[in-house]
């Protein structure tokens, strides 16, 4: 499995959070704006704007007239080394720790910025050819299917959970406990306002809160017309959103 590059400058925690949030933006489809990363983070938009000010600063990121944010190159190498080590940790928690997956986005978010080089090239080599974390993100960008947003899928549509995009706890454990899985298959077989309702190949019925429906990605045919996460469904919970 490749790697992103290593050679890159030091940032704090907090800077290194906030890169993670833009990388999930963009990744996304989202546009990076202030806005949409306050939304995200569940911060004041003047910590934001200040945050944003010393990002720009240090070379990270660049704002257009637009305030439209975009990365400079060695932004985009940071933010990419930081999301590859948050999903390597997950992948590693989940298959060699038996960390539930609903459970492990929380435990990495404690260990990501603590652990050693030495330790990470072990946990690379633990998960073998894994390309995912455990809420089906890919590790390295352009391996991302696009896919469809699940509320979306009209009933009737077959499909496959891609992803989990939203990985606040409480959304997590919500579709845990509905009996979703990555990389399931079923039916759409019923669509209202509240609910999504999944027939799995098995059989099993499995209803899901719409809400927590627009943050699941799907592989669908027949495909819904695409459009990314909408911005207010990044606090869909009480927790931050997750990467």
């Amino acid at each position: 499995m490749a790697e992103p590059a290593t050679d890159i400058p030091e940032t704090t925690p907090a800077e290194a959070e906030y890169l993670e949030v833009m990388f999930w933006l963009d990744e996304a489809g989202l546009p990076i704006t202030a806005a949409n990363i306050a939304r995200a983070m569940r911060l004041s938009p003047p910590s934001v704007h200040e945050m944003i000010t010393r990002l720009t600063a240090a070379g990270f990121i660049t704002r257009d007239a637009d305030k439209i944010i975009d990365f400079t190159e060695v932004g985009r190498e940071h933010a990419t080394s930081m999301v590859y080590r948050h999903r390597l940790i997950e992948c590693f928690l989940t298959k060699v720790m038996g960390i539930s997956w609903e459970d492990v986005h929380e435990e990495t978010e404690r260990l990501e910025h603590s652990v050693s080089p030495a330790l990470e090239e072990r946990m690379r080599a633990a998960v073998g050819d894994a390309t995912t974390c455990p809420h089906g993100h890919p590790f390295l960008p352009g391996e991302r299917e696009q896919g469809s947003v699940l509320a979306d899928v009209e009933p009737g549509a077959d499909i496959t959970v891609l992803r989990f995009e939203n990985e606040a706890e409480s959304i997590l454990h919500h579709l845990k406990n509905a009996g979703l899985e990555p990389q399931m298959t079923g039916k759409v077989v019923e669509q209202n306002e509240d609910t999504v309702v999944i027939e799995d190949s098995d059989g099993g019925r499995h209803e899901i809160d719409r809400q927590a429906a627009d943050t699941v990605t799907v592989r669908a045919n027949p495909a819904p017309p695409w459009r990314p996460p909408l911005p207010d469904l990044l606090v869909a919970s009480d927790d931050r959103y997750g990467r």
